[in-house]
């Protein structure tokens, strides 16, 4: 079914939205992007992550436990959308319950390191990170996190908005999920993605380098998918376009 019949089809009846954040954030990162959202055409379901926001304590933590959670709050079919971490495990979501999921919209995000020698590289070095990490205070951690390259160019206004979001995270639970959940743990799905054949959407930013090259690829092995670049932005899409994003997760126009 096309897109544009799909929507017809479903007209006047709220389409479920699953927003997955990303790493280090939590259900409020989406705060910029749902008031863009037509509350007449789109119920959102914004869920905490493990070892994320209101699920900063639980345990254990692992992608398959993230993706029983997200499951267990969704209905039986809904729209899913992932940021980052959050795409990453939305993939997992998809394809363990690809009869649940009517399309999927991937953002800023990767399906993981194929290498067996880089992965166990970062492997070590989220390992690292996460020792370090656990100790930190939530301020110490904030600005650790948003002085990493990837980040660099986020505007002053999105990076204030964005640090208010890092400190609801307890870092201790951060630091478990960066062992379980982070690119060095994660078994990379790139292979798999033939199998999803709802439509999906991929949104990356312009300056985006590393995951503009992730999403064309995606476009290469996914059956039915489509890319939007926003232009001039980063990798922090929910924060630096939150208006340019939630057209994309709607698949209309800007």
């Amino acid at each position: 079914m096309s897109r544009v019949s799909l929507t017809e089809k479903n007209a006047g009846v709220p389409e479920t939205l699953v927003l997955l954040h990303g790493f280090a954030g939590t259900h409020r990162a989406w705060d910029l992007v749902v008031p863009e959202l037509d509350r007449e055409r789109y119920r959102p379901i914004l869920p905490d992550l493990r070892g994320h926001g209101t699920k900063g304590t639980v345990r254990a933590i692992c992608f398959d436990d993230c993706v029983r959670d997200v499951l267990a709050q969704a209905p039986e079919r809904f729209a899913l959308c992932g940021y980052s971490f959050g795409g990453r495990v939305a993939q997992h979501v998809a394809l363990q319950a690809p009869g649940r999921v009517t399309r999927l919209v991937l953002v800023s995000t990767s399906g993981g390191l194929e290498d067996p020698a880089e992965r166990a590289a970062r492997r070590a070095e989220d390992e690292a990170l996460a020792d370090e990490v656990a100790g930190m205070s939530g301020e110490r951690f904030a600005d650790r996190w948003q002085a990493q390259p990837v980040f660099a160019g986020t505007p002053p206004e999105a990076a204030r908005w964005w640090r208010a979001d890092l400190l609801r995270n307890d870092p201790r639970g951060l630091a478990e999920a960066l062992r379980t959940l982070g690119p060095g743990a994660m078994e990379p799905v790139w292979s798999r993605l033939a199998a999803l054949t709802m439509p999906v959407t991929v949104v990356v930013g312009e300056r985006d380098a590393k995951f503009l090259a992730h999403a064309r690829r995606y476009l290469e092995l996914l059956p039915d998918a489509r890319l939007v670049v926003i232009p001039g932005a980063g990798h922090g899409l929910p924060r630096e376009a939150p208006a340019e994003l939630a057209a994309a997760i709607a698949d209309r126009p800007a």
